[in-house]
């Protein structure tokens, strides 16, 4: 293959899955955060494009049935050949057949394995085609519950940082009501902090107005909490990033997810930035209701937003 030392470095991921599973979505992503995006490429060009000059970006390959030379085998075996050197990794992207079935309905297409019949034929064939891909994938997200905006914010989560620190820290609120939020390692509730929805005047805002903030400070629970948060995750941090773990996701929910899991979000994301992490910060509900200022963003060392 290739023993260039100007390329062992860098990251290349296999972007596969069955189809309807988001590997569309993955590949756009990526590209966002900065990779160099390739879609439908032959599995046996691979190879000639590894050799080529170095790339100052990270590479995404996407590849699925539709690929005209596509075997798992092949896959496998082009992973297995380039994993001392070049370091492929497998992303696989997952997701309940049911839920393909309903895709494809939805969008009216044919399946790539079944042109002439139904869906769920297909979608069964390339299950279990690609079953010793799946297992020997280096990660696994499952679409299954996942709409595009939040399979983006597990993408960020996995591939979006750049800087160094060799971890990415995410940070989610969320609401207890809608359920807990897919991927995060810790969950802390804070429904015991003094609920600003109760106040008239508050409760159309939200954690991201500062009379919100401040109203929540006045609980004198509400300093200790985010010493002890804050505390432990500086803790712990650094342990699972020597034990080579690529993400961290912190979950902080409360009753609605509009106050005071927001707040809280933002103090915590701030101080873990303080402490030299590069933070994304996200708000789930406040997402899902379309509030301005909600959408997904990155706190740099100096706790302003970055890139």
């Amino acid at each position: 293959m290739i023993s260039d030392p100007e390329r062992s470095s860098q990251r290349v991921v296999l972007v596969t899955g069955p189809s309807g599973a988001g590997r569309s979505t993955a590949i756009n992503a990526l590209e966002d955060l900065g990779y160099e995006a390739i879609d439908n490429i032959p599995l046996s060009l691979i190879p000639r494009l590894l050799e080529g000059p170095a790339l100052l970006r990270p590479l995404a390959l996407g590849l699925d049935v539709r690929n005209r030379d596509f075997s798992p085998d092949g896959l496998l075996e082009l992973q297995a050949r380039a994993g001392g050197e070049q370091g492929l990794e497998i992303l696989y992207l997952d997701c309940n057949p049911e839920v393909l079935v309903r895709r494809f309905s939805e969008t009216r297409r044919r399946h790539p394995l079944a042109p002439n019949g139904a869906p769920s034929e297909g979608i069964a064939l390339e299950i279990q085609l690609l079953e010793t891909v799946r297992s020997r994938a280096d990660i696994l997200i499952d679409t299954t519950d996942l709409t595009p905006h939040d399979l983006r914010a597990q993408l960020q989560g996995w591939f979006g940082h750049d800087t160094g620190q060799g971890m990415a820290v995410s940070v989610h609120s969320f609401s207890f009501k809608r359920g807990l939020p897919h991927g995060v390692d810790v969950v802390f509730d804070c429904r015991f902090l003094n609920n600003p929805y109760w106040q008239p005047e508050l409760r159309g805002l939200t954690g991201l107005d500062t009379a919100v903030t401040d109203f929540i400070s006045q609980d004198l629970r509400h300093a200790p909490f985010l010493d002890h948060l804050l505390g432990l995750l500086t803790f712990q941090l650094p342990a699972c990033l020597d034990e080579g773990k690529a993400h961290f996701a912190v979950g902080i929910g409360c009753t609605g997810g509009q106050h005071r899991s927001v707040a809280v979000t933002e103090k915590v994301a701030d101080g873990l930035a303080q402490a030299g992490w590069r933070v994304s910060i996200r708000h789930r509900e406040l997402e899902r209701r379309g509030i301005a200022g909600a959408s997904t963003r990155v706190l740099n060392m100096s706790g302003e937003t970055g890139s």
